[in-house]
């Protein structure tokens, strides 16, 4: 299922350069500069499961697309 409504942090290494929450799908769009971004889950505090961090790196002039699989951890 689609992690919807989460909100997910972004930094660089500069430190947070911004935030996003899904939408009812899961699915998520924003506008960064170049560079290469470590993504998390807001305020997780479970170790259950899988949610990142995850990593992207945006390149200029070109759209990023991006998918991670989240693993709740729950069988």
């Amino acid at each position: 299922m689609p992690l919807a409504n989460a909100t997910f942090v972004v930094e660089n290494k500069k430190g947070e350069a911004t935030s996003f929450t899904t939408d009812g799908q899961g699915r998520f769009r924003l506008s960064l500069p170049p560079g290469h971004y470590k993504v998390s889950l807001q305020g997780r505090k479970t170790t259950i499961g899988r949610f990142g961090p995850f990593e992207a790196d945006v390149a200029p002039g070109k759209m990023t697309n991006v998918q991670w699989e989240c693993d709740s951890g729950i069988r």
